[in-house]
């Protein structure tokens, strides 16, 4: 199983938290609270409480905080993400939900990957994944998007071990497209499918 640490106190957080915890997985809880990020923790139980900014006992480092302020949180640990794995589950929805902020071309991953130091590999996953269906279990799909091979077999065995099933979409800049899957998926849930109560996935029929 992995060692993962977890950046963040909201729903999204507490819902990996709690499924990593459930597949084995070692987990620490991060936040700029330290008495919030203990409570978290405490509820878990189970998971131990890391210290925001310095360097995370995980192997693996799930940003699971606004796309605002993913980018500054990552350039804030600088070299304590060296050698890290970081998963970034953001979307760069713009207030209107129709579109995205980042610049044609580029993506939020692609943004946090730039901020990282030398020898941390970002790879995209989860955005795809509401919280709340997260929370509920179940064998979800989970698209990925990275360049290291090695970082997105780690993720994939992670993604595994929360009774998930990874899907490859290829290297880091198909994040862009990602993101707009959950553009996507915000307007399935505001008109298409009338509720947030879905999830998205792969059918491979035989």
């Amino acid at each position: 199983m992995s060692s993962i640490s977890i950046i963040g106190l909201g729903n999204m957080a507490g819902a990996l938290a709690r499924r990593a915890l459930a597949g084995g997985n070692a987990v620490e809880i991060i936040g700029r609270d330290a008495a919030r990020a203990e409570d978290l923790a405490a509820a878990l139980g189970g998971a131990t409480v890391g210290t925001f900014g310095a360097v995370p006992a995980g192997d693996i480092v799930v940003l699971a905080v606004p796309y605002a302020g993913a980018a500054v949180v990552v350039s804030t640990y600088g070299d304590a993400l060296r050698g890290k794995i970081i998963i970034d589950v953001t979307n760069p929805v713009s207030p209107d939900f129709l579109g995205l902020v980042t610049p044609e071309g580029s993506s939020g991953a692609q943004e946090i990957a730039e901020a990282a130091p030398a020898g941390a590999h970002v790879v995209k996953a989860f955005n795809t994944v509401f919280g709340h269906m997260l929370a509920r279990g179940g064998p979800l799909d989970v698209l990925i998007a990275g360049d290291d091979a090695e970082a997105k077999a780690t993720v994939s065995a992670f993604v595994k071990s929360l009774g998930m099933r990874p899907m490859d979409t290829g290297p880091l800049g198909m994040a862009r497209w990602l993101e707009g899957t959950g553009v996507v998926m915000i307007g399935l849930g505001r008109y298409g499918a009338g509720s947030f109560d879905f999830t998205l996935g792969v059918n491979t029929p035989a």
